[in-house]
């Protein structure tokens, strides 16, 4: 019997369900709703009685604190960000590629990635190269193939949404040095499941929801960029981006020295306290202990589909094989769609994505979640 990590009675749906979707809208604690509930009604509600302007230009500090020792980076070089997808478009900005220069994309990314450079190439001559993720081959060595002296970026997220790949960032990294290209990295479906230390990288810029593994709600997101790339203003700036906010003088601008130049406006603050108290919830957990668990209910899953029709997308011997996030292949189709409908009716609440059952394995999850799973995929099956 595999436990869960965290306390279950902290997630009241799992009493009725059993919720392998984290990868999608994620779970949220009880303490994390409580002090998202108790700022709402004893600050938020109350506008400037609770909170002073020197209270609100501070008010990320804490976040961004927290965000720091997830990804063991200077808070510094943090941004805090209303959504992941608020920093993803001014990437095609921030990275000034040269006309003609080439952009390498995979083309099964999330959306928010590959689009605001799709948008750039109607006015920017850029060659667009989309990289396709093959089961049976490695997709880091894919991208890395496609690189060449002309290549000016290389945008990926970390782990692919819909099929669990992983990306070796750091051999990735070799290769953009070597040809000056610049590295932007999704963290998304990575950060609160893998342990990241980016001081092993040399990417110029990661960026993450706050939801999903994080444990946040939505509204919130988080940056972090590079000391050169730091260097740069931001494409779009707003109010906030002062190095006080509320110097309120409008014929000047004076702009943060930190990443805080990146934060545009006064944003979802319930979601911002949301997000500190759920990161501190990893911390303690320790999201290499979360890793070894999701890697644990894993191999009883495919312990148990081992001689049926459900396949993992990624063979679970490659490196670039993530336990977290499942993707399922199965040679029907309508079998898939069936099955994902049948599990629903019992409460098994997984994903669809790309035409194969997405599985998300969390903290909260245990054994007994993913052996109900197994047998009701068996059952479906005769």
């Amino acid at each position: 019997m595999a436990d869960a990590l965290s306390s279950r009675s902290d997630y009241p749906c799992l009493g009725q369900s059993t919720y392998l979707n984290q990868a999608s809208l994620g779970l949220l604690s009880d303490k994390t709703v409580a002090e998202m509930t108790e700022f709402l009604s004893t600050v938020a509600r109350y506008g400037n009685l609770k909170m002073t302007d020197k209270e609100e230009a501070g008010f990320l500090d804490p976040l961004r604190g927290s965000v720091s020792k997830l990804l063991q980076a200077k808070p510094e070089n943090i941004a805090i960000l209303s959504s992941a997808s608020e920093l993803l478009s001014q990437v095609p900005n921030l990275c000034s590629p040269e006309p003609n220069s080439k952009i390498i994309l995979v083309s099964t990314d999330f959306p928010s990635i590959t689009r605001p450079w799709l948008t750039n190439k109607k006015t920017g001559d850029l060659k667009i190269c989309f990289v396709n993720e093959v089961p049976n081959t490695d997709l880091t060595q894919t991208i890395i193939d496609n690189i060449d002296h002309n290549t000016s970026v290389v945008c990926v997220s970390y782990v692919q949404f819909a099929s669990g790949t992983r990306i070796d960032i750091k051999k990735l990294t070799k290769y953009t040095k070597d040809v000056g290209a610049k590295l932007v990295v999704d963290l998304t479906q990575a950060a609160g499941a893998i342990p990241i230390n980016i001081s092993e990288w040399s990417a110029d810029l990661l960026v993450c929801s706050g939801y999903k593994w994080l444990g946040g709600h939505g509204g919130i997101a988080f940056g972090w960029l590079s000391s050169e790339l730091l260097k740069k203003d931001p494409p779009t700036i707003g109010w906030f981006s002062n190095e006080n906010p509320f110097d309120m003088e409008a014929t000047k601008l004076n702009l943060s020295k930190t990443a805080a130049k990146y934060t545009q406006s006064t944003i979802s603050y319930i979601s911002v306290v949301g997000l500190k108290t759920a990161i501190q919830q990893l911390l303690d957990i320790k999201v290499l202990s979360i890793m070894k668990h999701s890697d644990k209910l894993a191999k009883i899953l495919f312990s148990m589909l081992e001689d049926s029709d459900w396949k993992s997308f990624r063979p679970t011997t490659s490196t670039e094989f993530s336990s977290h996030i499942i993707s399922l292949t199965h040679p029907c189709a309508d079998t898939v769609k069936s099955s994902f409908e049948q599990l629903s009716k019992k409460g098994l609440i997984c994903g669809i994505r790309n035409g194969r059952l997405r599985i998300s394995i969390s903290h909260y999850n245990n054994s007994k979640d993913i052996k109900y799973l197994g047998a009701s995929l068996l059952n479906d099956l005769s």
